[in-house]
């Protein structure tokens, strides 16, 4: 394995404008993945649960699932016990969750930098940003398709974020390197601009197998295949259909011991019923299916419960975000993973909106808060997402960015203890006083509110004298100071090196292809 990079710390001068200039300074530590303290949101009961777990099997059983031109995959199924007819599985009642029990219930994801590596499952919610856009945008140059500078610039946002633990996938899509060889370019950036945890590629399995080689590079081959170091998506081709290629992507990376989210594709009256009971029932079935399909590759691979949730306008046919129905669903998607024993991924920064405005706000933030409240252990997307997720926003970014430190916030909970509960700063101040100076808000001032770093908190005088900037204005300008101030953080130069020729290698080995 390489050699561990430091986490760089701030030294802090002498002066009032010393602070000041640490306050702003764009170089920061990333805060621990969250450890909630605070109890979970549940909206089903206990015989709502087991009516939806018993129809899922029903499903299961009756009407079974597909697994689209991969004969090893019906072969496998048919020795564990399934009825395999042409390419249709039905698992007998009670088979899927045998096999999902031997997935642990929680997993390590290891970074190059050890103390950046996170823990998903059990109470800990890890953030990790947009994921698969083919457009990006700015308030400068507008909405226009992703490059590859995008992707990298995405990453160092990720890695300069306080509030974000892993660097995630695919940022977004970009579409001037040919489709069969930008994975390499975009987990190479993960690996080399950032040391976070990363996730690997799906769109092919040969991509799979060349994420693993990365990562024997990276790590050590022997490391990979006794440590979880990627984390990858794999989305169910909804309803019910798992096509080659997601399978293939899990098969390579379950049989090399890295992680998957198992993640149905769900958009409400298109891809699953239009009722929450029914979508759940759905979602339990398809999951279960994957979750136990990684198990007979590998018993025990790590694998998340997935459920990626939208409602449908049925005006215009397009997915809309934020609703009541989507938070239903993923609250009682996380009571059926709990009740499953398997880590859970949902929610993010999701909105319709075309640009960061109100309605992004709203939108992001209710998704945003019920990842929170309904035991979301991995969010995808918690970051950049703009116009249903065909766009990664730099400014929504930030701004998105910022706000999971007031999940972090929340996620603590209200700390009861003799100096809470502030008796001798009561008895300080006395009826009619006010509590600014009293002892023991000059203890705590500094760290008593969370505070925002892109809101602008002037009065309204000064914020008009200063031009009156409005808020994508404001993150904008953190934009730049984050890619201006941004280091790369250090890496031994023969794992370095080892990872450009295999790059390079790679894609002269082949012509390019941009389909």
């Amino acid at each position: 394995m390489g050699e561990p990079a430091t986490t760089r710390r701030r030294t802090r001068g002498g002066g009032g404008a010393a602070r000041r200039a640490e306050r702003g300074n764009a170089s920061v530590e990333t805060a621990k993945y969250i450890e909630r303290n605070i109890p979970l949101f549940e909206v089903l009961d206990a015989e709502a649960l087991e009516a939806i777990e018993h129809h899922a099997e029903t499903v299961l059983e009756e009407i079974g699932v597909n697994f689209v031109n991969n004969p090893g995959a019906l072969e496998r199924w048919r020795a564990a016990g399934a009825s395999v007819d042409a390419e249709r599985v039905r698992l007998p009642r009670g088979l899927a969750r045998q096999l999902c029990a031997t997935a642990p219930a929680k997993f390590t994801q290891v970074a190059r930098n050890p103390e950046r590596s996170v823990e998903i499952g059990g109470k800990n919610l890890v953030l990790a940003p947009v994921y698969g856009p083919p457009f990006v945008h700015d308030m400068e140059g507008g909405r226009r398709y992703a490059k590859l500078e995008d992707f990298r610039n995405f990453v160092k946002l990720g890695q300069m974020s306080r509030w974000l633990h892993h660097s995630g996938g695919t940022v977004c899509e970009p579409t001037d390197v040919p489709v069969n060889k930008r994975h390499l370019d975009m987990v190479h950036a993960h690996m080399t601009l950032s040391d976070k945890p990363f996730m690997g590629s799906v769109t092919d399995p040969s991509r799979a197998e060349d994420c693993v080689e990365m990562c024997g590079l990276l790590f050590g081959e022997q490391f990979v295949q006794d440590n979880t170091v990627m984390t990858s998506l794999i989305n169910i081709n909804s309803p019910l259909t798992f096509d080659e290629v997601m399978v293939g992507a899990l098969e390579v990376y379950a049989a090399n011991n890295q992680a998957c989210i198992v993640s149905p594709f769900i958009v409400g009256g298109a891809m699953a019923p239009v009722s929450v009971a029914g979508t759940l029932v759905q979602v339990l079935a398809e999951v279960m299916a994957g979750v136990a399909y990684s198990q007979l590759v590998r018993p025990g691979a790590p694998v998340i419960f997935g459920a990626f949730v939208t409602s449908i306008d049925m005006n215009s046919g397009a997915p809309t975000f934020g609703t009541p129905e989507a938070a239903q669903i993923t609250y009682g998607a996380g009571q059926l993973a709990r009740r499953l024993g398997l880590p859970f991924r949902s929610a993010g920064s999701f909105c319709g909106a075309k640009l960061p405005d109100a309605q992004a706000a709203y939108e992001t933030a209710n998704t945003l808060n019920v990842g929170l409240l309904s035991g979301v252990n991995f969010m995808l997307h918690s970051c950049g997402w703009l116009e249903g997720g065909l766009v990664a926003s730099y400014e929504k970014f930030v701004m998105d960015a910022d706000q999971l430190g007031a999940l972090h916030r929340m996620a603590a909970g209200v700390r009861v203890d003799e100096d809470s509960l502030a008796m001798d700063a009561i008895r300080e101040v006395g009826p009619g006083g006010h509590y600014l100076g009293c002892a023991h808000t000059q203890k705590h001032f500094k760290t008593a509110f969370w505070r925002s770093e892109v809101f602008d908190y002037k009065p309204y005088e000064t914020w008009i004298e200063e031009g009156g900037a409005e808020t994508p204005e404001l993150a904008g300008r953190r934009v730049a100071k984050l890619l201006a101030s941004y280091e790369a953080p250090p890496m031994d130069p023969g794992i370095a090196e080892s990872l450009t020729d295999f790059v390079a290698r790679k894609k002269a080995a082949v012509p390019d292809s941009f389909m």
